[in-house]
């Protein structure tokens, strides 16, 4: 598996969230993020992934910035909150931004059918959904740098 490094992206430096801050944003939202995500968005919100290429059915994508957990009145565009009131009006009930692509796509949680262990899925700009990964540790052990896909 290959190691991943975070590369600020928001901020210049990292910006650990709290826990206090991760169980605020499950409240308003009304769901338990996965305990792996919690742990790196904790220390990692608002950075990149390296690797960050990651497969989908229609082709490969990259994660440009793992979306924060705190909604910075400077960097909002950034949140999850706000990724989540963009796309919630176009996707189903149970479908949760917490990472966005270059091309202002989001990747989200989806909760339909496993609310116990969420699917990674691509939300597309026209507000397609791709299936990604079974799981966010899944996901992330599918990150890899672009030359070859990891085996």
């Amino acid at each position: 598996m290959t190691t991943l490094k975070w590369i600020p992206y928001v901020w210049d430096e990292p910006h650990p969230a709290t826990s206090r801050e991760i169980e605020q944003l499950e409240h308003l939202l009304g769901i338990a993020f996965p305990k792996a995500y919690k742990e790196v968005a904790t220390q990692y919100q608002g950075m990149t992934p390296h690797p960050a290429v990651f497969n989908v059915g229609r082709g490969t994508n990259v994660v440009n910035v793992l979306l924060t957990i705190i909604e910075d009145p400077q960097w909002r565009t950034y949140s999850v909150m706000r990724a989540y009131d963009a796309v919630k009006p176009h996707v189903p009930n149970g479908v949760y931004p917490f990472a966005s692509t270059p091309g202002g796509e989001y990747l989200c949680f989806d909760y339909r059918g496993t609310p116990e262990q969420p699917k990674v899925t691509l939300v597309t700009v026209e507000m397609f959904i791709y299936p990604v990964a079974d799981s966010f540790n899944d996901f992330m052990a599918r990150l890899y740098d672009g030359d070859a896909p990891p085996a």
